[in-house]
């Protein structure tokens, strides 16, 4: 009980959950780019990967209502902490200079953090939920088994000029929040020395640059037609050749006709 008065009455308690909550998001976002990185891979590959997490059932609920969790104490301890700022701030003068020292990123991140919380709940809606699609485009065979087309799903979604900009900007504005919090996050669990202060910086800008590309890769390549449909049923149902002369779709394309 003392334990969790400390984490939840304390400033120091809050910067520490604050912190442990970013880690295991920061752990999330990157394991979903590396997941979503294989979009460059032959479409069975990411739709084994998604067919696989879907798989899981209840226990990838148990996943989601964890992360959710994380979420909510994160945004919580994040506001806290800010209230507790305001209120201990002196004179004028003090909070001038503090803005003054302060970097750009820093200045930013509860901006940052609302417009990324709009985006994390625009993208379950966009692709986990696929309340922008119809569901009989997106199903494919795989291994005998009819399973949701997330290859189709993305190569589509990021056709949208207007959607890729939105991501591409929450993408933006998600790495600027990193930019601060993975360094923040090491200085509030006592982790961070003058001795790697500035190798810890340099990592961080490094794992923020990378995170950013990945993501913009996989935008970049889908809105130019880099990466392609190759759902045989939408290529017929829409007029179109998955490949130049492909017989699959030219023989559906007749039949349809």
């Amino acid at each position: 009980m003392n334990i969790l008065n400390a984490l939840f009455k304390t400033s120091l308690g809050k910067k520490v959950i604050m912190a442990i909550t970013g880690l295991v998001l920061v752990g999330f976002v990157i394991g979903h780019l590396v997941g979503n990185l294989q979009i460059f891979s032959p479409p069975e590959k990411i739709n084994a990967y998604a067919h696989l997490l879907q798989s899981l059932g209840p226990v990838l609920w148990v996943i989601r209502a964890f992360l959710l969790l994380m979420v909510g104490l994160h945004i919580w301890s994040a506001i806290a902490l800010v209230l507790e700022n305001k209120a201990a701030r002196g004179a004028k003068g003090y909070a001038n200079q503090k803005t003054l020292r302060a970097s750009f990123a820093s200045r930013t991140m509860k901006w940052s953090g609302l417009i990324v919380l709009a985006f994390i709940i625009y993208h379950i809606l966009h692709f986990t939920t696929k309340q922008a699609y119809g569901p009989e485009l997106f199903m494919v065979n795989l291994d005998g088994e009819m399973v949701p087309d997330v290859h189709t799903m993305m190569v589509l979604g990021f056709q949208d000029p207007l959607v890729s900009i939105f991501y591409l900007v929450a993408i933006g504005l998600l790495t600027l929040h990193l930019s601060h919090g993975l360094s923040s996050m090491f200085q509030s669990l006592g982790l961070r020395t003058r001795a790697w202060a500035g190798c810890l910086n340099k990592v961080s800008l490094a794992v923020c640059i990378l995170y950013f590309l990945g993501n913009a890769a996989i935008v970049g390549a889908c809105f130019s037609g880099f990466v392609k449909v190759q759902n045989e049923n939408f290529q017929a149902s829409s007029g179109e050749l998955c490949t130049p002369n492909c017989q699959v779709c030219e023989t559906r394309l007749a039949s349809n006709n």
